[in-house]
């Protein structure tokens, strides 16, 4: 009885630290995801782009950014699987924010720098909160909050390094490709749910292998240790 009943608080002390996870990787989630399209908007303005700003996408509120699949479906699915196996993991986007290449300065550059704003600014929010961390952060829930925030920045800039749409990287590949090849692949982003369905049911095996080793270095670089 002694054995079943200290297996018994075991196990419903991971069940609440996974519940915990759950919530705190949610508002992580949305958090960086606000300031990873505000990042966005806020490059294409400062680079002649008024597209962003006129479309509302000039903000941190969450509500102006969401898309049906990525930024709900999406992370409910992954941190229900949170929730069942205790492994920090949560990931999504938001709808493409629209861009008038023609309004920059140098289009190729600036377009690439737009795109790559996002996962820079969670690459920041990682840094940040893993240097709150390391000065405030323990095994208490502070410390766990902080640990799923570094996780959730870190997701969100690995993942948006990978060149499939409506990832990031996909509009920094698309400007050096031929015309063909870039109509094609601007012409994916609708399809972005589909692709998104592919990565995380189908191929996660590679993806995951990728994002494992570039979201793991963001965190060693921000808390001295892997975070997957």
């Amino acid at each position: 009885m002694i054995v079943h009943s200290a297996g018994a608080v075991v196990l419903a002390a991971a069940t609440m630290r996974s519940a915990f996870d759950v919530v705190f990787l949610a508002v992580a989630f949305v958090l960086g995801l606000s300031v990873h399209e505000f990042a966005h908007a806020w490059v294409a303005l400062r680079l002649g782009d008024l597209t962003p700003k006129l479309h509302g996408r000039l903000s941190l509120n969450p509500k102006v950014h969401v898309d049906p699949f990525g930024t709900i479906i999406l992370p409910a699915i992954l941190l229900l699987v949170v929730l069942l196996s205790g492994n920090p993991f949560v990931f999504g986007y938001a709808k493409p924010q629209e861009l008038n290449p023609w309004s920059l300065r140098t289009k190729n550059h600036h377009v690439t720098y737009i795109a790559l704003a996002g996962p820079a600014a969670n690459l920041v929010l990682a840094f940040a909160f893993g240097l709150v961390l390391r000065v405030a952060g323990g095994p208490g829930r502070l410390g766990q909050f902080l640990t799923d925030a570094v996780v959730a920045n870190a997701l969100l800039a690995a993942f948006n390094l990978i060149p499939i749409p409506p990832l990031d990287m996909t509009r920094v590949v698309t400007r050096y490709l031929p015309p063909r090849p870039q109509e094609v692949l601007a012409n994916m982003e609708q399809y972005g749910a589909l692709f998104m369905l592919v990565i995380f049911f189908i191929i996660f095996g590679p993806i995951h292998s990728f994002v494992d080793v570039i979201a793991n270095g963001i965190c060693q670089a921000t808390t001295g240790g892997p975070c997957l």
